[in-house]
């Protein structure tokens, strides 16, 4: 798998969805499927339950993803079905490519909302004297879309890889210990 599609946090993988697939389409993905098991009511708390298959010629791989008020940010609320179908679909690409880091959109980033999350505001406060190389890609990508979800301000000038990978560290420490 790319690198690129490796998230790094707090010394724990993580794999996006986009790299589930990519790898996927690799090994001649066939189709992939979602069904609604439950819709959200306030009966069940309003949680959406979803089951993705993957096929590839003979080989197909099921699994369930779920979705609440209570496991996403606000802002996401209004699409709980969505999200957990991406969650479901992450889960049967993760057995289908054999991959085992747990995919960065099942995380549940809901604790996020709220925190100030800020960095040092230059690479001097963090390491005197020492330069360090510019954020990857994927980095900026993340907490662009990690800080426009929170509507947390950020101050890209300043990030390094060091920095960036740090904050994104803070950003998920703050969700239930992973």
């Amino acid at each position: 798998m790319n690198e690129k599609f490796i998230i790094n946090l707090q010394g724990r993988n993580y794999v996006t969805y986009e790299g589930l697939l990519d790898l996927a389409h690799q090994q001649d993905l066939t189709s992939i499927t979602v069904d609604i098991v439950q819709l959200p009511s306030p009966e069940n708390n309003y949680t959406a339950v979803c089951k993705a298959t993957i096929e590839a010629g003979e080989k197909h791989f099921t699994d369930f993803g779920d979705a609440s008020p209570n496991s996403v940010r606000s802002n996401l609320v209004p699409h709980i079905i969505r999200m957990a179908s991406t969650r479901a679909k992450a889960r049967a690409l993760r057995d289908f490519t054999n991959i085992g880091m747990t995919a960065l959109e099942e995380l549940d980033l809901k604790e996020l909302e709220g925190h100030d999350l800020s960095i040092p505001s230059s690479q001097e406060s963090i390491h005197p004297g020492v330069s360090e190389d510019p954020p990857t890609k994927r980095q900026l990508e993340t907490i662009k879309k990690l800080s426009h979800d929170l509507e947390i301000e950020i101050n890209f000038e300043t990030l390094t890889k060091k920095t960036a990978a740090e904050l994104i560290s803070q950003m998920l420490n703050r969700v239930g210990g992973r």
